[in-house]
């Protein structure tokens, strides 16, 4: 199916907002897309585009070479350009020069990327892409065990860092293996460290800079090989909450399937185009981000990077003005308590809040969303303004986002925000919402590359014929399989081909989906009953005072505890209203700070309807942000229990003692 949108009688919008998915026929309790009214998926959106290499071509082709990728040379400078030639021939030229040095342009061939979001991150994939050469991310919150089982299982050869500090750590890993097969490292910045290279030398690795690698194609040049639909793209490793890193398998038919469905399921209304900006920040090394440049290639628009310091992102949208923001809960839900927080102690200023969001929460129940109301001039414009005042296009995804934060995103921006819903398995969404929908409480319909089907989870009261079920995907968009695991393989596609994702799905009757529990990450109380932490934890977090929580339980204890960070942004000032002073760690500490978060978890418990067995008993207040540096957050912010455990193993103790 090409541009022209679905085949079949059109019906109204409003029509198909009430009826956002349809039954598959001969497909018990599964649905797809209201739109797909001949009953089959799509697998495209533009009829010449049906690989990567074919989406940056055509980007290429529109842009009459207009700016392609952005980046700041230095803190507060602007932002510099390369045009979509300039990429085009850097790209070409670096997969001449890695085919020169001996990768055979094949897709049986694989080539490492270990770096942040940069220019040269996107030009090596496309030299890659010219090549038939398959990509394979890794990324910095990998340990040394995961990486050297990726450069293993992925036969990894070569690998392009960014900086020499991850030159000296795959030169250690490299140094520490048994049998190490890497080749050759290709270096962004400059290296000048001697010992350094004399280490590489006496491993007998090869290390490179990209600009001598592009110098090689630039005299060498090859003729490309471009890949097919049905070749392999890319190894994405996920990055997991436990246990080793698997490698999903992705063709570049998945990865276009997946993005046709996204853009099928946008553009009738949002028309993306050469004029559209985006940020790149979160890890190019996951799907959810990869995609996300891919359809922008295809349209010809301009991409600019971060700086690397997520704590300079303001500074950079400010500087860039996107216009297309993809993000995550964690960076959404920071917005809304800084709001907050802007208005705390002034009872004027926070009754003024509340009625720019209630007014502009009444325009979007009537099915207007705008940004140029007397609220947004008053409240709205200001905090817009540190995005860079230009956002016509949210989606975001990647985790859970409470319902009062979508609606907030959603009047401050006073446009589209979509939330999403899906995995790498499945070329990162299986859902999205529908254009135009503005309710919360559910990630939207099926895609239209995308078919779902709930399944019974008996031990947890779960069944399909009560539209609840464990949340499967078929279609163009699911993966090959993880490389060289054939049993993890098929736990996750059963023999109809259906991807299993562990999570507990619902129908709403507009045929929307809403993710109520979690089948994984369960465990037992002392009394017998299943808890979901994931889902409590959801609950526990909407607090304006609640950053993060992480909720722990064992089978030998009849209740809940968890530990508990304040917001940073929030904690501070609720307290000196409450004549309670001290830096967070102190705050954490106060018996009064603990009191009132525990008030506070009583009321979201009761507002989330959590049993009773399912609500915290006991917590423990710890004063830093978990991070991914603590090895405590995976790269898309998703908790690692496992670690976290580990890493609270006292705390967890001592305030398991204080239970009764």
């Amino acid at each position: 199916m090409g541009a022209g949108g679905t085949k079949g009688k059109e019906t109204t919008s409003a029509t198909k907002l009430a009826r956002q998915s349809i039954d598959v026929k001969g497909e018990e309790y599964a649905r797809m897309s209201c739109h797909n009214q001949d009953g089959k998926l799509t697998d495209h959106y533009f009829d010449d585009v049906r690989t990567l290499h074919q989406a940056f071509m055509r980007g290429v082709r529109i842009s009459t070479n207009e700016p392609c990728l952005g980046w700041r040379p230095a803190v507060l400078a602007p932002y510099e350009w390369m045009t979509y030639h300039q990429v085009y021939i850097r790209a070409i030229n670096f997969g001449s020069g890695l085919v020169h040095k001996g990768l055979q342009p094949a897709t049986t061939t694989s080539l490492g990327i270990f770096s942040q979001n940069r220019p040269e991150w996107a030009i090596a994939e496309q030299g890659c892409n010219m090549f038939s050469i398959v990509v394979v991310p890794l990324y910095d919150t990998l340990g040394a065990e995961a990486v050297q089982h990726i450069i293993n299982q992925a036969e990894l050869r070569t690998v392009v860092c960014d900086v020499p500090d991850k030159v000296a750590k795959l030169l250690s890993y490299a140094e520490g293996a048994k049998d190490n097969i890497l080749e050759r490292i290709i270096i962004m910045d400059p290296i000048t460290d001697q010992q350094m290279l004399g280490q590489a030398e006496e491993l007998g690795i090869e290390i490179l800079s990209m600009q001598d690698v592009e110098q090689l194609g630039e005299n060498n040049p090859q003729e490309t090989v471009p890949p097919k639909p049905e070749d392999l793209a890319t190894v994405c490793y996920t990055s997991g909450t436990t246990g080793t890193p698997k490698g999903a398998v992705l063709t570049h038919s998945n990865l276009i399937a997946c993005n046709g469905g996204i853009l099928h399921a946008c553009q009738r209304h949002l028309s993306f185009n050469k004029d559209d900006i985006h940020i790149s920040y979160l890890p190019l090394a996951h799907m959810f981000e990869r995609q996300a440049l891919t359809l922008l290639f295809s349209v010809g628009a301009k991409i600019g990077f971060f700086q690397g310091d997520i704590k300079l992102l303001t500074d950079d949208m400010m500087a860039l003005k996107p216009t297309f923001f993809i993000t995550v809960p964690r960076l959404l839900n920071r917005m809304y308590d800084r709001a907050w927080a802007l208005v705390q102690g002034s009872s004027f200023k926070t009754k003024m809040l509340h009625k720019a969001l209630n007014a502009k929460k009444e325009l979007l129940a009537k099915g207007i969303c705008r940004n140029d109301t007397i609220w947004d001039t008053l409240i709205f414009r200001k905090a817009r303004a540190r995005t860079g005042g230009n956002v016509r296009f949210v989606a975001v995804g990647a985790a859970p986002l409470s319902e009062e934060v979508l609606t907030f995103a959603r009047c401050l921006f006073g446009c589209t925000v979509l939330e999403g819903y899906g995995q790498t398995e499945c070329s990162a969404a299986a859902t999205t919402t529908m254009m135009g929908d503005y309710t919360t409480g559910h990630v939207g319909a099926p895609i239209q590359c995308s078919m779902i089907k709930l399944v019974d989870v008996p031990e947890m009261d779960y069944y399909a014929k009560q539209h609840k079920g464990e949340v499967c995907f078929k279609g163009p968009h699911v993966f090959q399989g993880y490389l060289k695991n054939p049993e993890k393989t098929a736990e996750a596609i059963d023999s109809d081909g259906w991807l299993h994702t562990g999570d507990i799905g619902a129908w709403l009757p507009c045929g929307q989906l809403r993710i109520i529990d979690r089948k994984k990450d369960i465990f037992k109380l002392a009394q017998g009953e299943y808890i979901a932490p994931e889902k409590v934890e959801n609950v526990y977090v909407r607090s304006p005072l609640v950053a993060q929580v992480f909720v722990h339980g064992v089978s030998i204890k009849s209740s809940l505890v968890a530990i508990v960070v304040p917001d940073p942004d929030v904690l501070p000032g609720w307290a000196k209203n409450q004549g309670i002073e001290g830096d967070m760690e102190t705050l954490c500490a106060n018996k009064d700070v603990k009191d009132a978060i525990m008030a506070e978890f009583s009321r979201m418990a009761k507002e989330g309807g959590l049993k009773s067995f399912e609500q915290v008993k006991q917590i423990h207040l710890h004063h830093k942000l978990f991070t991914s540096d603590d090895d405590l957050l995976t790269p898309t912010f998703k908790l690692k229990r496992p670690q976290a455990r580990k890493y609270f193993a006292k705390e967890l103790e001592e305030i398991y003692a204080l239970v009764p």
